[in-house]
């Protein structure tokens, strides 16, 4: 299986290949390492982000990027440490990035962990977030103890 996304506004190609890893614009990719979480570096809603901490006043999340795609691609290569999707996203906007995440050793899922499952009826999907894929278990973990 393969996957790309072409992002015209910043001139990126992500490109990837089940087994192969991720790459962009021909250069190989990989999310960050660790769990720490650097807010400045969290793209997605600011409620839902909030439900990681207590809510502070100060929360300043990376300024909104407008595609869902790009956002999870820039946890591929590393310009974001998490991104999380409000909801409403359809099969679409998600597959191709969520290959390439993976290939990038990334993970993308629920909030619950549970793995995205493609090509149902309902191809609508519910509130989702990516990460690298140590992180992305902390951040899960941290949903999973905090239910709101």
């Amino acid at each position: 299986m393969m996957s790309a996304v072409y992002a015209p506004s910043t001139d990126e190609f992500f490109v990837s290949l089940r087994g192969q890893g991720a790459t962009c614009n021909g250069r190989p990719v990989q999310a960050t390492a660790g769990t720490d979480l650097d807010f400045a570096r969290v793209a997605g809603p600011k409620p839902l982000v909030e439900r990681l901490t207590h809510p502070r006043r100060d929360l300043e999340l990376h300024p909104r990027i407008g595609s869902l795609a790009l956002r999870l691609c820039w946890i591929a290569n590393g310009r974001l440490d998490a991104a999380f999707a409000g909801g409403q996203s359809k099969d679409w906007d998600l597959a191709a990035a969520d290959l390439i995440v993976h290939e990038a050793n990334g993970r993308m899922s629920e909030l619950s962990g549970d793995a995205i499952q493609y090509n149902r009826r309902d191809v609508t999907h519910g509130l989702l977030v990516a990460a690298g894929a140590d992180r992305h278990a902390h951040i899960v973990e941290q949903f999973r103890g905090n239910r709101a």
